[in-house]
């Protein structure tokens, strides 16, 4: 599916508005492992994701401790979007675990598309809503369901995050370290 199909979903685009658009995103590939964002910097894009998986995270000194706390996928928007929205620094980073394809508009270019097409505020609907929704539904994950609850709803949910992540990610996002997260599986395989 690409990028304008999945907008065309929710409401269709006229030409001129899809033409002002497309012409201020840009097709970036992120090599595996590269970051697209630091802890520090400030988030200047919103992207699509055409292909590939990205993982935030906050660092710490002692890799074992990071802690995940999100992944996207191909046909998700990414960014770290209170950074976007605030202009401030981000608290956190965003990692491809995979090699990635996604179009990208800038902070500025968006301004401009809000200003002058009738999809620019759709698009920023879309892409707030998509990630208001993962991070309400991770908190709401945390404070109501045990962490075994945590793994079998990933799975359900989803079961490419399973096949695709390594494990000691999927630990540090459900909240439990990695031989908690083997004795889960132990226990329900």
């Amino acid at each position: 599916m690409d990028f304008r199909e999945y907008i065309e979903k929710t409401v269709p685009v006229s030409d001129a508005d899809w033409q002002l658009f497309s012409s201020k995103l840009e097709n970036r590939i992120i090599k595996k492992k590269s970051t697209l964002l630091e802890v520090g910097e400030t988030e200047n894009h919103i992207s699509f994701i055409e292909k590939g998986i990205a993982r935030f995270f906050i660092p710490k000194e002692d890799k074992e401790k990071e802690i995940t706390f999100g992944f996207c996928f191909k046909n998700e928007f990414i960014s770290a979007y209170d950074s976007f929205l605030t202009r401030k620094p981000s608290l956190y980073q965003i990692e491809a675990l995979s090699t990635m394809s996604v179009w990208s508009i800038s902070y500025q270019d968006l301004q401009e598309v809000y200003e002058k097409t009738a999809m620019g505020n759709l698009i920023g609907r879309l892409s707030s809503e998509r990630l208001f929704l993962i991070k309400s539904k991770r908190e709401q994950s945390l404070l109501n369901e045990t962490a075994e609850e945590r793994y079998l709803n990933l799975f359900t949910e989803r079961p490419n995050l399973i096949k695709e992540v390594p494990l000691k990610y999927i630990a540090s996002y459900i909240g439990v370290t990695a031989q908690a997260l083997s004795r889960i599986r132990k226990r329900i395989s």
